[in-house]
């Protein structure tokens, strides 16, 4: 079965990446560090996967470069399942000549809370790219992409996962999120790098985006950040 919650490594010619993506009802929906991943995919009679998968870049940050060479770049792949793998190949449609291939390993979806409550007012479900940081004079924070859908959040980047659950209404949200590696960081992310973080967070929202405090414990530090959200699709 396709959908859920998985981490990507992909590969183009030699350039390798990674990101995590959320598959469900014909959608999917994922990113990493610099760029949102928004796409479709279609389950065929044989038992591959096709998939189409535009990119979107979030993070102007130019140390982030995009491997196809533009910012806005299409995939077109198919997959097969290899037990609970899934692995691509395809091209994308601005590189014809380059060789695309990716592995979708499943991130166990039974640690993710229960889901809060979204009452009227409450924020908008979709992908979100969020750009956290540091206080207190720490250097450091992550960028990343996270799908809230109705009290649930999912997400992640290049090197961590994020897993959660929040409420809102009235133009406030609160909530709480577990961020785990899902590919080691220790030597590029020393604050979050090599631990389990939890996460507390309060703050506001609207149509557009959002924007929280929280507190993060990583180890044996409590870490105080602020983080930007701005919705990048719709769920």
């Amino acid at each position: 079965m396709f959908e859920g919650f998985y981490k990507v490594r992909f590969q183009l010619n030699a350039a390798v990446g990674r990101s995590v993506m959320y598959a469900r009802a014909g959608k999917m929906l994922g990113g990493n560090s610099a760029f949102a991943h928004v796409g479709i995919y279609q389950k065929q009679a044989d038992g591959t996967v096709d998939i189409v998968i535009q990119t979107i870049r979030h993070n102007p940050d130019p140390a982030y470069r995009a491997m196809a060479g533009t910012d806005d770049a299409t995939l077109l792949a198919k997959g097969t399942a290899d037990g609970d793998l899934y692995r691509f190949a395809g091209y994308l449609k601005e590189l014809p000549g380059a060789v695309f291939s990716s592995v979708m390993t499943p991130i166990e979806e039974e640690a993710v809370p229960i889901a809060g409550g979204v009452g009227e007012g409450g924020i908008v479900n979709g992908l979100y790219s969020i750009h956290v940081r540091m206080l207190d004079g720490v250097d450091g924070g992550l960028t990343g992409v996270m799908l809230l859908n109705d009290g649930r959040i999912l997400g992640g980047d290049a090197s961590f996962y994020y897993i959660g659950s929040y409420t809102s209404e009235n133009g406030r949200w609160k909530g709480q999120i577990l961020n785990q590696e899902h590919t080691p960081a220790k030597g590029e992310n020393p604050v979050f790098g090599g631990h389990e973080v939890g996460i507390g967070f309060a703050g506001t929202c609207d149509e557009q985006g959002a924007l929280l405090d929280a507190t993060a414990f990583a180890g044996k530090r409590s870490l105080r950040m602020t983080a930007v959200l701005k919705l990048m699709h719709p769920a």
